[in-house]
C-alpha cells in the first residue's frame, strides 16, 4: 500500500508497502530545494569562492609550464580526427615535453590544494548542513579530516581509471605496432567508455558512505573513525542511500551530456559569430553546468537526511 510518511519537520517521505521509497522520496526532495533557494547559493559561495582562486592558481602555473617549454603550438591546433596516428604521435610528444616540469609542480601544488580544499569544504559543508537542519551538530575538524579521506579515495579513484586507460592502449595500440600491426582505435574508445562508466557506476556504488559520513558525524556528534564507520552499517538505511547515489550517478552524466550540447549549439553558426561571442556562451554554459550541479549536491545532503530521519522515527 502506498502512503506518506511526515519526518516531523513537515517533509512528506514516500512510503509504500510500509518500505520508505528512496526514489520517490527524492522527487519530493527535490521541490524541497527548489522553494530553498538559500540553500544552494550557500553551497555555491563556499564552492566558487574556493574554486576560483583555485582555477587562477592553476592557470598561472599552467601558463608558466608552456611558456618554459619548447612546446609545438602549433602541431596541436592543426591536429584533426581524419589523421588519428598523427594526432596520436603530436600528443604523445607535448606529454614527453609537459610531464616532468607538471609532474614538478605537481609536488607541492597538489598537496596545498588538498589541505585548503579540506579545510574550506568542511567549513562550507558545515554551513550548508547547519542551514538545512539547526538542530545539527557543528564538527569542523571531523570533516576535515572525512573530506581529507574522500579526495584520497576519490584521487585513487582517477588512478584506477588511468591505469584501465594505459592497459587498453596496451592491448589495442602498443602491443599491435610492436607486432608490425595496424592499431585497433575503434576497440581503443570502446575499451575506454566501457571502463569509464564501469568505474563512474562503481564509484557512485560505493561513494555514498563518503557522503553520509559528515552527516552523521553532524547527526550523533561523532568523530571521524565512529562516523565513518557508521556510515556503512546503516542496516536497511543503506540500500537506500546506494539508491539515492546511483541517481545522483546517472543526473551527473545527464548534466555532462546537456552541458556539451548547450556547448555545442553555436557551431553551426561559426561562420556568422565572433570568438567573443563563442567564449561567453560556452563560459556561461560552464557556469550554469556548475550551478546545476551544486544543486543536485544540497538536494542529496537532505535527502540523506529525510531517509534517516524517516528510518529513525518510524
Amino acid at each position: 500500500m502506498a502512503g506518506s510518511f511526515n519526518d516531523g519537520q513537515g517533509t512528506i517521505v514516500a512510503v509504500a508497502g510500509g518500505d520508505v521509497r528512496a526514489t520517490q522520496s527524492f522527487v519530493r526532495v527535490l521541490e524541497e530545494c527548489w522553494k530553498r533557494p538559500l540553500l544552494t547559493l550557500y553551497e555555491v559561495l563556499w564552492r566558487w569562492i574556493y574554486g576560483i582562486p583555485a582555477l587562477w592558481l592553476l592557470w598561472r602555473v599552467g601558463s608558466r609550464i608552456v611558456a618554459s617549454v619548447p612546446l609545438d603550438i602549433h602541431g596541436l591546433e592543426a591536429m584533426t580526427v581524419t589523421q588519428p596516428m598523427k594526432a596520436a604521435q603530436t600528443l604523445a610528444q607535448a606529454m614527453d615535453v609537459l610531464l616532468p616540469p607538471v609532474m614538478a609542480e605537481a609536488k607541492w601544488l597538489g598537496p596545498l590544494l588538498l589541505v585548503t580544499w579540506s579545510v574550506w569544504s568542511a567549513l562550507g559543508r558545515t554551513v550548508v548542513l547547519r542551514k538545512i537542519d539547526p538542530s545539527l551538530k557543528a564538527r569542523p575538524f571531523t570533516l576535515m579530516v572525512l573530506q581529507a579521506i574522500r579526495v584520497v579515495a576519490l584521487l585513487a579513484s582517477f588512478g584506477v581509471w588511468f591505469a584501465c586507460l594505459q592497459g587498453a592502449a596496451r592491448v589495442t595500440v602498443t602491443n599491435p605496432l610492436a607486432r608490425g600491426g595496424d592499431p585497433n582505435l575503434v576497440g581503443y574508445f570502446a575499451l575506454t567508455i566501457i571502463a569509464t562508466i564501469g568505474l563512474f557506476t562503481l564509484w557512485a556504488i560505493v561513494s555514498w558512505g563518503f557522503s553520509v559520513a559528515p552527516l552523521l558525524a553532524m547527526l550523533r556528534d561523532e568523530g571521524p573513525g565512529a562516523a565513518l564507520a557508521g556510515a556503512f552499517r546503516l542496516g536497511k538505511l543503506k540500500s537506500k542511500l546506494v539508491e539515492i547515489n546511483l541517481v545522483m550517478g546517472i543526473v551527473k552524466i545527464a548534466l555532462i551530456v546537456l552541458a556539451l550540447v548547450f556547448s555545442s549549439t553555436p557551431l553551426p553558426f561559426e561562420s556568422i559569430t565572433t570568438p567573443e561571442f563563442l567564449g561567453i556562451w560556452w563560459a556561461a554554459d560552464g557556469v550554469l553546468y556548475l550551478a546545476a550541479s551544486d544543486f543536485f549536491h544540497v538536494a542529496r545532503l537532505l535527502g540523506y537526511l529525510r531517509l534517516w530521519k524517516a528510518y529513525e522515527e518510524h
